[in-house]
């Protein structure tokens, strides 16, 4: 049977084929902290407590993470304790530990070994936030000189935000005062949705690529008169109807943002 080629694959042959293409990198580390990971365990995980597999290598110590849960079958030959995680919560939590990360290792195309140093920059960079500032906009236009990889990123992140709310709208903007940019509105937001949705624009923001670029937040009711006037110029993305749930949220170490996993 083949082995059918993953996101992380296909991000991966991407950098491979152009090494110094930082567009491409960048790409690859946002599918990494997007997608979920199955990292291997020593013992099956107690309560918000885990304790992954380290493994002594030439080139330091690493933890195993694989994209799919059949590859990491492969690679243990049976089965294993695995936590099931998205990329950014293990980056997260190996920051500062100096902990390599072994992705799908001897069982798929995107293997590769990330150094300590990898791991804590994708820790750092998903830090980072949006900073909540106040401006009164006074006219929309179309968006105009967004990059390629700043909208298919956009695309992708709230392809994965169901239920959070309704669509959104992405326009450039002037503000009151004479100030440019483009705004990202969110319509009919879900409560407890607001702070998840400005932190997804923000990473697609930061693994765009775009220098030194701005990209503002709101959050309108599809009632206010601003959407009526913004609707005519701007990008709508449309954000699938919410999965109902297989398990009761917190469940699984890691999807409790109020209770992150620990490590032993």
């Amino acid at each position: 049977m083949s082995d059918p080629i993953s996101l992380l694959d296909a991000a991966h042959a991407a950098v491979s084929a152009d090494p110094d293409n930082e567009a491409l990198r960048l790409r690859f580390f946002e599918r990494l902290a997007d997608g979920e990971m199955f990292l291997l365990l020593a013992h099956e995980a107690q309560g918000d407590t885990l304790d992954p597999r380290v493994f002594d290598l030439e080139d330091g110590r690493f933890v195993l993470v694989f994209d799919r849960e059949d590859r990491l079958a492969a690679f243990t030959g049976g089965i294993a304790p695995y936590a099931a995680l998205p990329g950014r919560v293990i980056a997260a939590l190996l920051k500062g530990q100096g902990i390599g990360l072994g992705v799908n290792l001897g069982v798929g195309r995107s293997e590769m070994l990330l150094p300590p140093e990898a791991l804590d920059w994708l820790a750092v960079t998903l830090e980072d936030g949006p900073e909540e500032v106040e401006a009164l906009p006074e006219r929309f236009y179309a968006p105009k000189g967004l990059p390629e990889a700043l909208i298919t990123g956009l695309d992708a992140k709230l392809a994965r935000a169901g239920g959070l709310a309704s669509g959104a709208l992405l326009a450039a903007v002037t503000y009151r005062g004479g100030r440019r940019g483009h705004m990202l509105a969110f319509l009919d937001v879900a409560a407890g949705a607001q702070a998840p949705l400005a932190r997804a624009a923000s990473e697609a923001l930061v693994f765009s690529g775009l220098e030194a670029g701005e990209l503002d937040v709101s959050f309108l009711r599809s009632a206010d008169p601003a959407v009526a006037s913004m609707a005519r110029v701007a990008l709508r993305f449309d954000l699938p109807a919410p999965e109902a749930p297989s398990q009761a949220p917190g469940m699984a170490p890691g999807m409790d943002p109020r209770r992150p996993p620990r490590l032993v």
